[in-house]
């Protein structure tokens, strides 16, 4: 079976945000990263080149595919800021019809900038996401 091409890596998080070129994608970084810290109670972790993750999640598909990934964790793309494991969770939608302007596809949230969205929202999306993701899907 194929290796998940996405795990964790010896680059510091803090590294990769500081290197970011965009200057407004840069800022919400070291502020995504401070505030998923202090809502996960985890430190940062690399996984791959570009998201920087925070907890780590075993799954196991019934196709009998199995691997690791962060709990919630986001990138600071050039197009958007792309956050994980944040709208799966019973009570994620309504959370992000409070939100304020943001996008979602494939298990992702996107927004352009901070200041586009509520961060107390924000801060209980991640919060729910992050108890979602390694107390529910880790139990299964």
């Amino acid at each position: 079976m194929a290796e998940n091409k996405t795990r964790v890596t010896g680059v510091l998080a803090d590294d990769f945000i500081a290197a970011v070129e965009h200057p407004v994608r840069r800022q919400d970084g070291v502020v995504l990263r401070a505030l998923m810290a202090e809502l996960t109670g985890q430190e940062p972790e690399m996984w791959g080149p570009t998201i920087v993750g925070f907890g780590r999640v075993h799954y196991k598909y019934a196709t009998g595919r199995e691997g690791d990934t962060a709990a919630v964790g986001f990138s600071p793309r050039k197009a958007s800021l792309s956050l994980y494991g944040l709208t799966n969770a019973p009570g994620a939608a309504a959370l992000l019809g409070r939100l304020g302007k943001h996008k979602t596809g494939a298990g992702c949230l996107y927004i352009n900038r901070l200041a586009d969205v509520d961060e107390a929202v924000l801060a209980e999306l991640i919060s729910l996401g992050y108890r979602y993701s390694t107390t529910v899907l880790h139990s299964r």
